[in-house]
């Protein structure tokens, strides 16, 4: 295999599928696929023309995934801008796809990998981000779950854990990402909640709900970030945070907690003070405690580190964060939280940079840049 080729190749290959009308981003997704592709079939058949054979799958690849896109936006087009409250009367094909991927010969983190590019029409970028993995990693995961099943039939669908952990995933890129999936992730949740009784799907919903209750409250017009204690909480959706939380007790009562009930759970905590001040942070460190014991998740315990220092003041949750390996994402700006809470605004400002430095949207890096250039005002001043 000639890497040397494979690498001169890529960019002629790209501007080819991007003056054939294939937008830059989809027409980079279809060339990768075909270089994996090439790195698996060409040492047995090497191609005469090698250029050629790239842009045939490459464009293959970019028309399938075209039409699986307009598929989807079909799909949307008939769903209100929000989700609607109340149970789901109706199912459609999408959450049958969903099961379909999960498909019991892959494992689950390719089997959620593949069904976010294939049903979720997410890109391989915006997968690889969730996943918090190189980009060219997941695309090799999605490659070989292609592969897989290739030459299968979808006669087994897959279990009900894989299929909430890919609308989790939907969701929290709608949610917070370049494409608006979070009412689809809720629509379809709702319809596996109808569907099937099981108290982490209700929990997985009842956490939608009340995060998608702070929408509005999240950004300004311009698109700048609120953070949590500064949002009008007279914006938040009560309606939705009501529901949410009376779907959370009836799960939790049936006492089979899961990951989905245990971040519900501290959601509605949020959800449930009038005032950032009367947030009750030490429930919420218990609840972490329950979500860390049950994910052993070092994104969980990040998270607790911040609630640990709201609840027993920022040195013990500088203590907590520690304990951390502080090349996780975020740690730079939970770690800048903290030394500001403690007066240390030198290192403070120092971290928020380093954290806008690492930000993975542009909206986290200029909040993250504010808050550095406003310790540092203060410093001076």
């Amino acid at each position: 295999m000639d890497e040397l080729l494979l690498r001169s190749l890529t960019p002629k290959v790209l501007g080819i599928l991007v003056r054939r009308g294939a937008d830059f981003a989809a027409a980079e997704d279809a060339v990768q696929d075909a270089l994996i592709e090439a790195v698996r079939v060409w040492p047995a058949e090497p191609p005469r023309d090698p250029k050629g054979w790239l842009v045939t799958v490459a464009w293959r690849r970019f028309l399938d995934t075209a039409r699986a896109d307009a598929a989807r936006r079909r799909r949307e087009e008939l769903l209100d801008a929000e989700p609607a409250p109340g149970p789901a009367r109706e199912v459609d094909d999408t959450l049958q796809l969903y099961f379909r991927c999960a498909h019991p010969s892959l494992t689950p983190s390719s089997a959620v990998a593949l069904t976010l590019r294939a049903v979720g029409g997410l890109t391989t970028r915006q997968i690889a981000r969730a996943y918090l993995v190189p980009e060219a990693t997941m695309a090799q995961r999605i490659s070989r779950a292609k592969r897989t099943v290739s030459d299968v039939r979808f006669d087994q669908p897959g279990d009900v854990a894989t299929v909430l952990r890919v609308l989790y995933l939907v969701f929290n890129e709608g949610y917070s990402g370049d494409v608006d999936l979070a009412a689809e992730a809720i629509r379809l949740t709702r319809q596996l909640a109808a569907a099937i009784d099981h108290p982490e799907v209700a929990g997985l919903l009842a956490l939608m709900l009340l995060h998608h209750a702070r929408r509005a409250s999240r950004t300004t017009p311009d698109g700048t970030l609120v953070p949590l204690a500064e949002q009008d909480r007279g914006r938040w959706d009560t309606g939705s945070i009501a529901e949410a939380v009376e779907i959370l007790q009836a799960a939790l009562a049936r006492d089979r907690l899961g990951e989905f009930q245990a971040q519900a759970a501290i959601a509605a905590l949020h959800a449930d003070a009038l005032t950032a001040e009367e947030t009750d942070w030490v429930q919420i460190v218990e609840w972490y405690d329950e979500l860390a014991r049950l994910t052993d998740s070092p994104v969980v315990r990040l998270n607790r580190a911040v609630a640990v220092g709201e609840a027993d003041g920022a040195r013990a949750g500088l203590a907590a964060l520690a304990e951390l390996d502080d090349t996780l994402p975020r740690f730079a700006a939970v770690a800048a939280y903290l030394h500001e809470r403690d007066g240390d605004l030198a290192t403070a400002a120092r971290l928020y940079a380093e954290a806008a430095r690492q930000a993975p949207n542009l909206a986290e890096r200029d909040h993250l840049t504010r808050q550095a250039a406003r310790l540092n005002t203060r410093r001076r001043s």
